[in-house]
């Protein structure tokens, strides 16, 4: 550690210079940084050196540390707005937590990185995100024969982590380490060719394991016990309904209590039935044993109606029930379960697990489905199951971000269900699918045209690779 310290002091001068040499790498580092962190986020750069990566966000909340007092100093005097402080990251001493802690390119200095991880802790609540970027260590022959051409300031001796290594010293510090990925496959400069192979052939399978910077996204293991998280969230329960009058007292009567205290909102969307008298008789008739509140939607399509439930509820959890009660409302406290204890912060049904009932999903369908599941894997470095699963869940305050944050992508979607897996990525929200017993529609008929509907879902998920992959 004292080796490593001495060189940095010895080098804070020269360290800018350095750095625009190779200001195409630094510049790609920093702005995929800006791109994986909210505006609203409070952030810890743990290694900060000389403040760019920080300086480089949107968000006003910053700090910076780094044991190198000449680092800090001459990041002081280039960012004066932002909070710098002298501190060793084996001994991390803040009172405060912060909403994002990255390690940029740190890892390989660090004596104990497990010990560095575990100082994290203190500085971390239960929705906190670790971003840690690190050097793919097959590029270690590279780096040194950039040194010895003296395109690379030279370095001391490093610790090279494969991603494997990353995750388990994460796991072992008590972070759950869920995301991960890779970037530049060209780390400098040239004109056309830098652009089309970063931007896209590093995106493909095989290729994307010769870039050079290696990422890896963590939170905090769940610590809170069973007793605590199974009553603490309220919880609303969001049931778009169209031409679903058979199934609506069924609804109220089959979806169970969770949390401290279960709401259900009907959102009726331009039935040709009576499925809106139907609603408001039964919230009439159960007014006294359940708490509904009900609506109609301005506009059109099941986004638009889940988007004006999720205005008018008021629980901590937000749930979406299909109303053709395909996924049975008894599985609901399983997903309640998964996002109270922790274990996730995005639960997503997944109906292609289990074997479903021989009228529940036709052939073409599946097929369908299994494709987009894919291509979510791929697009969102998160695996996928089933991304069409009408019944999604997530923390009210998290679907508050997601709105705010809306305009990355616009309004796209009229389903509803890529808005919100594309904002949840976009969050770096941890995603975990329950698998559920798909069953049979027992009332009306499919509001879905799989030819048409497929289009344009195919036209999505091109849209969102411009602006979540191929960036």
């Amino acid at each position: 550690m004292k080796k490593n310290l001495e060189f940095f002091e010895k080098i804070a001068e020269k360290r800018d210079k350095w750095k625009n040499k190779n200001k195409y790498y630094w510049k790609d580092l920093e702005n995929f940084s800006n791109y994986l962190i909210p505006e609203h986020a409070s952030v810890l750069e743990v290694g900060c050196g000389t403040g760019d990566l920080l300086a480089n966000l949107k968000t006003k909340n910053k700090t910076g540390i780094d044991f190198s007092p000449k680092m800090i100093e001459i990041a002081k005097k280039k960012y004066p707005n932002i909070h710098f402080q002298i501190m060793d990251a084996e001994n991390i001493n803040f009172e405060r937590k912060f909403d994002y802690i990255i390690i940029s390119n740190t890892i390989g200095y660090l004596e104990d990185v497990q010990k560095v991880f575990a100082e994290l802790k203190k500085v971390s609540h239960s929705h906190t995100k670790i971003i840690v970027t690190y050097y793919n260590f097959l590029w270690q022959p590279f780096f040194s024969f950039g040194e010895f051409l003296r395109l690379r300031m030279k370095q001391p001796e490093q610790n090279w982590l494969s991603r494997a290594d990353v995750k388990n010293l994460l796991y072992l510090a008590g972070f759950d380490p869920y995301k991960g990925g890779e970037r530049l496959m060209v780390p400098f400069y040239i004109p056309v060719i830098s652009w089309f192979l970063n931007k896209y052939v590093a995106k493909l399978p095989i290729f994307r394991k010769l870039c050079v910077t290696d990422y890896v996204l963590a939170k905090p293991m769940p610590e809170e016990s069973e007793t605590v998280w199974k009553n603490k969230y309220s919880v609303s329960v969001v049931i778009p309904a169209r031409n679903e009058s058979g199934n609506i007292e069924k609804a109220i009567l089959r979806t169970p209590k969770m949390g401290s205290h279960t709401e259900i909102i009907f959102i009726e969307g331009n039935s040709t039935d009576d499925t809106w008298q139907k609603i408001k008789e039964m919230v009439e008739k159960y007014k006294g044993t359940h708490d509904i509140k009900i609506g109609q939607q301005e506009g059109r399509g099941k986004g638009d109606a889940v988007r004006k439930g999720y205005n008018m509820a008021t629980g901590d959890i937000l749930m979406i029930l299909d109303a053709d009660l395909t996924v049975p409302p008894e599985d609901l406290p399983k997903f309640y379960d998964a996002i109270a204890s922790g274990k996730g912060e995005f639960i997503n049904g997944s109906r292609l697990v289990y074997n479903m009932e021989k009228k529940a999903m036709q052939f073409l369908n599946i097929i369908g489905n299994k494709f987009f599941s894919m291509m979510f894997t791929w697009l969102l470095d998160q695996r996928f199951k089933d991304t069409l699963c009408g019944t999604k869940v997530l923390f009210k305050s998290d679907y508050e971000y997601l709105k705010a944050g809306r305009k990355f992508f616009g309004e796209f979607d009229p389903f509803g269900d890529f808005d919100l897996i594309f904002g949840a990525s976009k969050l770096n929200l941890k995603i975990v699918e329950i698998p559920i017993r798909y069953k049979e529609r027992t009332y009306g008929s499919t509001n879905i045209s799989r030819f048409k509907h497929g289009v344009i879902l195919l036209r999505m998920c091109a849209f969102a690779s411009r602006k979540i992959k191929f960036i």
